[in-house]
């Protein structure tokens, strides 16, 4: 007698075939009928079979396979049901179709099976490089990476970027739209356009991690950052023949760090708590463990490519630095200011520079750091709150109170999240009472 398996066992196993091999079997059939709606609606049905079938028949030896056989099978109904809809006069036109459909999803081939004509051969790149194409949006961009190679609900993607469930759908729609009207092809750029393209992809993946980080309303979404490292380490794993591999090593080595941190960056009420007072027993050594081997793998790529190191390598070296730090005080901040320095170098930005002056005036004393930090000359920064956090605490530590109060009072104002701005109310309490006591 057959013993069939229960619902939990079921929606276990169906559950990690899913997380397993979405991305894959999503990615296939939009490069198999261009259709990117109709791709993510076949392997939502073949989800929705799978639940009554294997209650009834038992779990199949091979659920990716199965799970694979389904969502081409549901893209086929799809495509029929369309043509039953149209006109006797397109009727046989849109029959071609549907044929040329069915013998396309017949090729399709077995769980881990990809073509053999190149390393940059594989439908989950063509995807990820697809959504990150340059004539669409940065924000159309990220919500179809979301959307359709990490797979999140819209509703998901609407909160995580604060706007209504419409609004997000309507992006997407537009996104899809675009790619449509453009041309934009279903593939990796050749070598020559890949490395412009790559800093795209990496730019988007880094963005989504920040927002898991350090999002605009709350301070950190675990579940985001954890997508954008999972989707980060598997563009490596696509990479591994690739001159770019020593960069996206080390973005992925830099996000490990900094997420090592998650953990410790709140108290128990909510309250943001800075990297030098954090605890740093609650920091993930496994993470950082994680990140150490990254980094190392990054060097014996670069060595292997005879590359130079980028931006995302050294960035991720200056958190290494911290992460394995003992204690705040036995940090290397004199190095640490060296590597922004070359940071700098690779990749200009006002931001680099204020982050310099930070480990400069730890390095070498405030005075120094509001040097470094009187020499930036970017207006940007006038409407970036870490900015004046950053001037007022180097004023607080020169002994220059009302200066640094009045640019602690301009950075509550600017700052993005509540618990920043509770952190920063806190500063200015403790700093005016300092002053009254003293006065």
């Amino acid at each position: 007698m057959t013993v069939l398996p229960t619902a939990t066992e079921v929606s276990d196993v169906l559950a990690s075939a899913v997380a397993d091999e979405r991305l894959r079997i999503v990615a296939t059939l939009i490069r198999r009928t261009g259709d990117w709606e109709l791709a993510e609606d076949a392997l939502q049905d073949a989800v929705a079979h799978a639940l009554t079938a294997w209650r009834r028949r038992g779990i199949p030896d091979n659920p990716a396979a199965w799970l694979t056989t389904a969502a081409r099978n549901a893209a086929v109904d799809a495509l029929r049901r369309r043509a039953t809809e149209r006109t006797a006069a397109g009727k046989a036109a849109v029959e071609v179709i549907v044929d040329l459909a069915e013998e396309r999803a017949r090729s399709l081939g077995a769980p881990g099976e990809e073509p053999a004509d190149g390393v940059f051969d594989d439908d989950r790149l063509r995807l990820i490089f697809t959504c990150c194409h340059p004539a669409l949006s940065l924000e159309a961009r990220v919500a179809l990476t979301l959307r359709t190679v990490v797979g999140l609900d819209v509703s998901e993607i609407a909160r995580a970027f604060l706007v209504a469930e419409s609004a997000m759908q309507k992006r997407l729609v537009r996104a899809r739209a675009r790619i449509r009207e453009a041309g934009i092809p279903y593939r990796v750029p050749g070598p020559e356009r890949l490395p412009e393209r790559t800093d795209g992809v990496l730019s988007v993946l880094y963005l989504l991690f920040t927002e898991g980080y350090s999002g605009s309303a709350e301070l950190i979404r675990v579940s985001l950052a954890d997508d954008a490292i999972r989707l980060t380490r598997l563009v490596a794993s696509l990479m591994s023949d690739s001159p770019l591999l020593p960069e996206v090593l080390g973005l992925l080595a830099l996000m490990q760090f900094q997420h090592s941190r998650a953990a410790a960056r709140l108290d128990a009420h909510g309250e943001l708590v800075l990297m030098d007072d954090q605890d740093r027993r609650r920091w993930d050594a496994t993470l950082i463990g994680a990140g150490v081997a990254t980094l190392a793998a990054s060097e014996s790529a670069r060595r292997r490519f005879d590359g130079v190191a980028g931006p995302y390598r050294l960035q991720a070296e200056i958190a290494k630095h911290h992460a394995t730090a003992p204690s705040a005080e036995s940090t290397d901040f004199e190095r640490i200011a060296e590597l922004y320095a070359r940071l700098a170098r690779v990749s200009p930005s006002p931001v680099i520079e204020l982050n310099r002056a930070v480990a400069v005036g730890f390095a070498r004393g405030p005075e120094a750091g509001l040097v470094v930090l009187d020499g930036i000359d970017d207006a940007r920064l006038s409407g970036y709150h870490l900015f004046h956090a950053t001037r007022a605490d180097l004023l607080r530590r020169c002994g220059q109170e009302a200066e640094a109060l009045a640019h602690y009072t301009r950075a509550l104002e600017l700052a993005p999240s509540d618990p920043e701005r509770r952190f920063l109310t806190r500063r200015i309490a403790a700093l005016r009472a300092a002053t009254s006591e003293a006065g």
